[in-house]
Protein backbone atom coordinates (compact mmCIF):
# COMPACT_ATOMS: atom_id res chain seq x y z
CA UNK A 1 0.00 0.00 0.00
CA UNK A 2 1.14 3.53 -0.71
CA UNK A 3 1.01 6.54 1.54
CA UNK A 4 0.58 6.37 5.30
CA UNK A 5 -2.25 3.85 5.38
CA UNK A 6 -1.40 0.64 7.16
CA UNK A 7 -2.21 -2.73 5.71
CA UNK A 8 -5.61 -3.88 7.08
CA UNK A 9 -4.02 -6.88 8.78
CA UNK A 10 -1.49 -4.60 10.50
CA UNK A 11 -4.29 -2.36 11.72
CA UNK A 12 -6.11 -5.36 13.21
CA UNK A 13 -3.01 -6.48 15.11
CA UNK A 14 -2.24 -3.00 16.40
CA UNK A 15 -5.77 -2.38 17.66
CA UNK A 16 -6.70 -5.69 19.16
CA UNK A 17 -5.31 -5.21 22.67
CA UNK A 18 -7.75 -4.14 25.32
CA UNK A 19 -7.62 -3.06 28.90
CA UNK A 20 -10.78 -3.47 30.95
CA UNK A 21 -12.09 -1.39 33.84
CA UNK A 22 -14.59 -2.28 36.54
CA UNK A 23 -16.02 -0.71 39.69
CA UNK A 24 -17.40 -2.70 42.59
CA UNK A 25 -19.85 -0.14 44.00
CA UNK A 26 -23.14 -1.85 44.83
CA UNK A 27 -22.02 -5.37 43.98
CA UNK A 28 -20.70 -8.53 45.59
CA UNK A 29 -17.34 -10.21 45.01
CA UNK A 30 -18.97 -13.15 43.21
CA UNK A 31 -20.60 -10.84 40.65
CA UNK A 32 -17.30 -9.07 40.08
CA UNK A 33 -15.49 -12.36 39.51
CA UNK A 34 -18.23 -13.56 37.15
CA UNK A 35 -17.73 -10.44 35.02
CA UNK A 36 -13.93 -10.83 35.06
CA UNK A 37 -14.09 -14.49 34.09
CA UNK A 38 -16.66 -13.84 31.34
CA UNK A 39 -14.27 -11.32 29.79
CA UNK A 40 -11.27 -13.63 30.12
CA UNK A 41 -9.41 -11.32 32.51
CA UNK A 42 -6.21 -12.87 33.91
CA UNK A 43 -4.94 -9.91 35.99
CA UNK A 44 -6.90 -7.54 38.21
CA UNK A 45 -4.94 -4.29 38.62
CA UNK A 46 -6.21 -2.55 41.75
CA UNK A 47 -5.68 1.18 41.21
CA UNK A 48 -7.05 2.31 44.57
CA UNK A 49 -4.67 4.43 46.65
CA UNK A 50 -5.95 2.69 49.77
CA UNK A 51 -6.99 -0.91 49.01
CA UNK A 52 -9.32 -1.33 51.96
CA UNK A 53 -13.08 -1.50 51.88
CA UNK A 54 -15.95 -1.76 54.29
CA UNK A 55 -17.57 -3.93 51.66
CA UNK A 56 -16.89 -7.56 52.45
CA UNK A 57 -14.32 -9.24 50.20
CA UNK A 58 -12.91 -6.10 48.59
CA UNK A 59 -9.98 -5.32 50.88
CA UNK A 60 -6.60 -6.16 49.38
CA UNK A 61 -5.82 -9.46 51.16
CA UNK A 62 -9.31 -10.93 50.92
CA UNK A 63 -9.68 -9.92 47.29
CA UNK A 64 -6.24 -11.25 46.31
CA UNK A 65 -7.00 -14.58 47.99
CA UNK A 66 -10.40 -14.94 46.32
CA UNK A 67 -9.05 -13.97 42.90
CA UNK A 68 -6.20 -16.45 43.30
CA UNK A 69 -8.75 -19.21 43.90
CA UNK A 70 -10.27 -18.27 40.54
CA UNK A 71 -6.94 -18.23 38.68
CA UNK A 72 -6.83 -14.43 38.43
CA UNK A 73 -3.69 -12.58 39.51
CA UNK A 74 -4.09 -9.59 41.83
CA UNK A 75 -1.69 -6.65 41.45
CA UNK A 76 -1.92 -3.44 43.48
CA UNK A 77 -0.77 -0.20 41.84
CA UNK A 78 -0.91 2.21 44.79
CA UNK A 79 1.04 4.84 42.84
CA UNK A 80 -1.89 5.07 40.40
CA UNK A 81 -4.42 5.69 43.16
CA UNK A 82 -6.32 8.96 43.34
CA UNK A 83 -4.88 11.22 46.07
CA UNK A 84 -7.27 12.26 48.85
CA UNK A 85 -7.92 15.77 47.46
CA UNK A 86 -8.94 14.19 44.15
CA UNK A 87 -11.24 11.70 45.87
CA UNK A 88 -12.78 14.54 47.89
CA UNK A 89 -13.37 16.63 44.74
CA UNK A 90 -14.99 13.67 42.96
CA UNK A 91 -17.24 12.90 45.95
CA UNK A 92 -18.35 16.55 45.95
CA UNK A 93 -19.20 16.35 42.26
CA UNK A 94 -16.38 18.75 41.32
CA UNK A 95 -15.21 16.62 38.41
CA UNK A 96 -13.18 19.31 36.65
CA UNK A 97 -11.16 19.82 39.84
CA UNK A 98 -10.86 16.05 40.30
CA UNK A 99 -9.45 15.73 36.76
CA UNK A 100 -6.95 18.53 37.40
CA UNK A 101 -5.74 16.95 40.63
CA UNK A 102 -5.45 13.47 39.20
CA UNK A 103 -3.81 14.59 35.96
CA UNK A 104 -1.16 16.42 38.00
CA UNK A 105 -0.66 13.31 40.16
CA UNK A 106 -0.32 11.08 37.11
CA UNK A 107 2.60 13.17 35.80
CA UNK A 108 4.71 12.37 38.89
CA UNK A 109 7.72 10.10 38.43
CA UNK A 110 6.39 7.23 40.57
CA UNK A 111 2.99 7.31 38.87
CA UNK A 112 4.64 7.28 35.43
CA UNK A 113 6.78 4.28 36.43
CA UNK A 114 3.66 2.46 37.69
CA UNK A 115 1.86 3.30 34.45
CA UNK A 116 4.71 1.76 32.42
CA UNK A 117 4.62 -1.37 34.59
CA UNK A 118 0.85 -1.60 34.19
CA UNK A 119 1.20 -1.32 30.40
CA UNK A 120 3.73 -4.19 30.44
CA UNK A 121 1.35 -6.32 32.52
CA UNK A 122 -1.57 -5.54 30.20
CA UNK A 123 0.52 -6.48 27.17
CA UNK A 124 1.21 -9.92 28.64
CA UNK A 125 -2.28 -10.83 29.84
CA UNK A 126 -5.86 -9.51 29.68
CA UNK A 127 -5.98 -6.96 32.51
CA UNK A 128 -8.78 -5.13 34.28
CA UNK A 129 -8.41 -1.95 36.35
CA UNK A 130 -10.41 -1.98 39.60
CA UNK A 131 -11.71 0.87 41.69
CA UNK A 132 -14.85 1.51 43.73
CA UNK A 133 -16.97 3.81 41.54
CA UNK A 134 -19.57 2.00 39.45
CA UNK A 135 -19.33 4.38 36.50
CA UNK A 136 -15.87 4.89 35.08
CA UNK A 137 -16.53 8.40 33.78
CA UNK A 138 -16.41 9.62 37.41
CA UNK A 139 -13.38 7.54 38.35
CA UNK A 140 -9.66 7.96 37.91
CA UNK A 141 -9.43 4.44 36.47
CA UNK A 142 -10.79 5.85 33.19
CA UNK A 143 -7.92 8.34 33.09
CA UNK A 144 -5.43 5.56 33.82
CA UNK A 145 -6.94 3.33 31.12
CA UNK A 146 -6.84 6.12 28.52
CA UNK A 147 -3.19 6.79 29.45
CA UNK A 148 -2.23 3.28 28.35
CA UNK A 149 -1.34 3.89 24.71
CA UNK A 150 -2.31 1.26 22.15
CA UNK A 151 -5.15 -0.30 24.14
CA UNK A 152 -8.87 -0.24 23.53
CA UNK A 153 -10.73 0.48 26.79
CA UNK A 154 -13.70 -1.71 27.72
CA UNK A 155 -15.76 -0.97 30.81
CA UNK A 156 -17.10 -4.09 32.47
CA UNK A 157 -20.00 -4.14 34.88
CA UNK A 158 -20.54 -6.78 37.55
CA UNK A 159 -24.06 -7.38 36.23
CA UNK A 160 -22.62 -8.40 32.88
CA UNK A 161 -24.98 -9.43 30.09
CA UNK A 162 -24.34 -12.41 27.84
CA UNK A 163 -23.58 -10.20 24.80
CA UNK A 164 -21.24 -7.92 26.78
CA UNK A 165 -19.36 -10.93 28.09
CA UNK A 166 -19.19 -12.48 24.62
CA UNK A 167 -17.82 -9.25 23.06
CA UNK A 168 -15.31 -8.70 25.87
CA UNK A 169 -14.14 -12.32 25.74
CA UNK A 170 -13.23 -11.86 22.06
CA UNK A 171 -10.41 -9.59 23.22
CA UNK A 172 -9.17 -12.25 25.63
CA UNK A 173 -9.10 -14.87 22.89
CA UNK A 174 -7.17 -12.45 20.67
CA UNK A 175 -4.60 -12.04 23.45
CA UNK A 176 -4.14 -15.82 23.45
CA UNK A 177 -4.02 -16.16 19.64
CA UNK A 178 -1.39 -13.46 19.35
CA UNK A 179 0.73 -14.88 22.16
CA UNK A 180 0.00 -11.98 24.49
CA UNK A 181 -1.62 -14.07 27.20
CA UNK A 182 0.95 -15.96 29.21
CA UNK A 183 -0.81 -17.25 32.32
CA UNK A 184 2.19 -19.14 33.64
CA UNK A 185 4.39 -16.04 33.54
CA UNK A 186 4.66 -14.18 36.83
CA UNK A 187 2.96 -10.81 36.66
CA UNK A 188 4.64 -7.81 38.33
Amino acid sequence: MRGTKAHPETWRVLHMRAVYTIGYEGTAVDALITALRAAGVRVLADVRAVPVSRKRGFSKSALAKRLGEEGITYAHFAELGDPKPGRDAARAGRYERFHQIYSTHLRKTKAQAALRTLAEVAQRAPTCLLCFERHSQHCHRAIVARSLRGFDVIDLHPAVTASTARNASEYASRHAREGLAQPEQEIR
